[in-house]
């Protein structure tokens, strides 16, 4: 381990924790349409396929830090170690973990941070102060890891949606149904069997349990040591061809499960005490579900019906407030505002280069263009600022745009919804905001620049780097942004803004941490 100092910043962090109960045995289909869900049409599965495929969702941010309350911890995936990075006096030590560590994330007990390392098929649990390491095996060709919100226990599964940032598959039988659950406090591994192609998997706030969503099942696991239990709850009645489960949601007090397939008009209500059914109707081909900031209600976007539905989490057989869409806009995703007086509508697919605003107080929607189509959509801390990434492809607009076959990024501030959009000259590679609200940071495939972003002007600046980035992130309860760089024995470069209030320097850089620092000012 290699250490150097430089004088930095005073950072501070918080975690919260929560409660809920278990249940066990495998359980089939028992759909109850009664009065809770008018409109519902039995158990079968009725849809329409408008043909333009699943909502994307790239948060350009692939790989995160891991931050705890004194240190971040930031992955050299090609270089099999972990940096970390102690606050406030910067001191760099760099640590061995498994082989393509692709996924480094903190317990929020903030006593260790975890590193999935897909290249050894193991898990290496790392003490965030002395850099002690215990290592689990895990099952072989797993790519996407989750833990659980006491951070006593990860979960491992394979993403088919992910394998083209994995590495190879190994040679020998790949299960697309088993999955890893390692418990952090002692390194046992326990293994569990799901439904077909897993794709995501949530807590129940005391992690008492984990709900695996797979393209057919929905999977419980009661987490101990002794046996996972896992409960399957099989979504639909088509077992030849079911649709896809695209997303699930949890209601705040852990009795409900929300489901939403691909194409299917309704969406599956699973009680998570006795792992009954319900299908709650949400108009032809929903393709976005979200829960309101407040946790009160679940928001769905059925595209293809142009219409808004929303249920109430704490009565969710309650009959649902259906808001219509304009007919003229194609609408498939929800961002909800911190206070969920509004929503910003867009799609990403169909290549409109527009937008929409809903306004809940009256229940209007007004649409707004946009220079190019929308990637990702995304809100300042407060809020106050929408940033919108665009799609290389061009869409509607016309080949005489300054933004044709151009990358861009559009900054909208929300108090007139005033635009800039920001032609890019590479992809966006990463983002990340800082907490006060009023700066964001962005960084490009292979150029040296970092972007900074004023919310409150809706300006932006290009501060040069010395070599091209690979992870972006700020340091926590600060403003202050850094930057993991290519270099063969590592490059960390640190913004601070405000050193230009005061006429400093704002770039910071510490090259060859992992033999010997030097800092370039």
């Amino acid at each position: 381990m290699n250490r150097f100092t430089f004088m930095g910043l005073l950072i501070l962090v918080t975690a919260c924790d929560a409660d809920y109960t278990s249940h066990s045995s495998d359980v089939d289909l028992d759909v109850d349409d009664g009065d809770a869900a008018p409109g519902a049409g039995g158990a079968s599965d009725t849809g329409f396929d408008d043909g333009l495929g699943s909502e994307e969702e790239n948060d350009y941010q692939s790989l995160r830090p891991a931050t705890t309350p004194g240190y971040v911890f930031v992955a050299n995936v090609e270089r099999d170690t972990i940096s970390r990075i102690a606050v406030p006096s910067l001191e760099v030590v760099t640590a061995p973990v498994g082989v393509r560590p692709v996924s480094v994330q903190a317990a929020p007990t903030g006593d260790k941070v975890i590193s999935f390392n897909i290249g050894s098929d193991d898990v290496s649990i790392v003490d965030a102060e002395t850099l002690d390491v215990l290592t689990v095996d895990v099952q072989p060709s797993l790519n996407q890891m989750a833990l659980s919100p006491d951070g006593k226990w990860a979960v491992l599964y394979h993403d088919v949606d992910a394998e083209g940032a994995s590495a190879p598959l190994q040679q020998g039988t790949i299960s697309y149904n088993e999955i890893s659950v390692v418990s952090l406090e002692t390194g046992a591994h326990l293994e569990a069997v799901v439904g077909t192609f897993p794709h995501d998997v949530v807590f129940t706030e005391d992690s008492s349990r984990a709900v695996v969503v797979s393209d057919d099942y929905l999977a419980m696991l009661t987490l101990n040591e002794d046996d996972l239990d896992p409960v399957r709850v099989q979504l639909s009645d088509d077992v030849q061809d079911p649709p896809r489960a695209e997303e699930v949601v949890l209601a705040p007090d852990n009795r409900y499960a929300f489901v939403r397939q691909f194409a299917v008009d309704h969406l599956v209500l699973v009680d998570l005490l006795d792992a009954s059914i319900q299908l709650l109707p949400v108009g032809a081909n929903p393709t976005d579900m979200d829960l309101t900031p407040n946790g009160d209600e679940i928001v769905v976007v059925a595209r293809s019906a142009k219409e808004l539905w929303v249920y109430d989490t704490a009565d969710p057989t309650a009959p649902a407030h259906v808001t219509p869409l304009p007919e003229d806009d194609l609408y498939g995703s929800v961002v909800m505002l911190p206070d969920a007086s509004r929503g910003l509508l867009y799609s990403t697919q169909g290549g409109q280069a527009r937008y929409g605003v809903w306004d809940r107080t009256d229940g209007t929607v007004q649409t707004r263009r946009l220079e190019k189509p929308v990637a990702s959509l995304g809100l300042s801390p407060d809020g106050a600022t929408a940033l919108v990434f665009h799609t290389l492809e061009n869409g509607e607009i016309s080949p005489e745009s300054a933004f044709y076959d151009a990358e861009a990024l559009t900054i909208i501030g929300l108090d007139t919804f005033f635009p800039n959009p920001l032609k890019l000259t590479a992809p966006p590679l990463a983002f990340a905001n800082a907490p006060d609200g009023r700066t964001g940071y962005f960084i490009l495939s292979g150029a040296p620049y970092l972007g900074v972003l004023d919310y409150e002007t809706i300006d932006h600046t290009m501060q040069p780097l010395p070599s091209s980035p690979t992870h972006l992130g700020v340091l926590p309860s600060s403003n202050v942004a850094f930057v993991n760089q290519v270099h063969s024995l590592g490059r960390l470069s640190f913004y601070d803004p405000a050193a230009l209030e005061n006429r400093g320097a704002p770039l910071q850089t510490l090259t060859g941490f992992e033999l010997n620092a030097e800092i370039e000012r």
